[in-house]
């Protein structure tokens, strides 16, 4: 009996050990199903940042841009992609005038092949692009790095064809350019410290600080789900 009474006890330790982490992965599960659902509607405080917008995806989905407007964007970016790529979907001219109809500011984004030449990619830019000072500054996405290119690419290649490209858009624009770079490019790279444009930075809720310096564009939510369209869009707000 007293043996018997011994091994209940040694057991019972373990079972309230493993029912404190059933529960903890529970809670666990519940906090990241409230955060996934909180976040599909997730925007920072219009009082805090008063000027918002939106960055469509580049798939090509047709998007209602007066509906956008209505739901809080007072600008909206657009992804410059090839025509062929938007697989039957809405053109990249097609969205750039109705986004113009809304009454919505817009802006460009070229986003940046590390293993293909500067004046390639800027001369699709300038074909697609009119000289409008109307249109907000172009950014220039900073993602992925150069690790996959065939022939290799060395870094100080791709950093010499990201200046070109900044100086042929610049030119072609009229205006600087903002560089939106991802924390992968910037720790390869360290572009926020050798490059003196604005930053746009990207990071789910939280404030980001990866650049080590003040950014002018934000995007907070990367996939806000709106009225305007069954895919959602990343959020953007601006720096006071």
């Amino acid at each position: 009996m007293a043996r018997g009474g011994k091994k209940t006890a040694r057991r019972a330790p373990r079972r309230w050990m493993f029912r404190l982490l059933a529960l903890a992965a529970l809670f666990g599960l519940a906090f990241a199903a409230w955060l996934w659902w909180d976040m599909r509607s997730w925007r920072p405080d219009e009082g805090r940042y008063p000027e918002q917008g939106a960055l469509l995806p580049a798939d090509g989905a047709s998007f209602k841009f007066p509906t956008l407007k209505a739901v809080g964007a007072q600008f909206v970016y657009l992804p410059l992609v090839d025509e062929l790529a938007t697989r039957g979907g809405a053109s990249f001219a097609q969205r750039f005038a109705a986004a113009r109809a809304a009454g919505l500011k817009v802006g460009v984004v070229l986003n940046f092949d590390p293993c293909a030449p500067a004046d390639v990619q800027s001369g699709a830019f300038a074909q697609m692009v009119p000289r409008d000072a109307d249109l907000l500054p172009p950014a220039i996405g900073l993602g992925g790095v150069a690790d996959g290119c065939d022939p290799k690419v060395s870094d100080a290649a791709v950093e010499s064809e990201l200046m070109t490209l900044i100086n042929q858009i610049e030119t072609h624009a009229g205006k600087p350019v903002i560089l939106k770079l991802s924390p992968t490019f910037q720790a390869r790279h360290n572009t926020a410290t050798t490059l003196t444009r604005d930053l746009w930075l990207a990071r789910d809720r939280a404030r980001p600080d990866y650049a080590g310096r003040p950014w002018l564009l934000w995007s907070a939510n990367s996939a806000l789900v709106t009225e305007a369209s069954e895919d959602p869009v990343e959020w953007v707000v601006v720096q006071k």
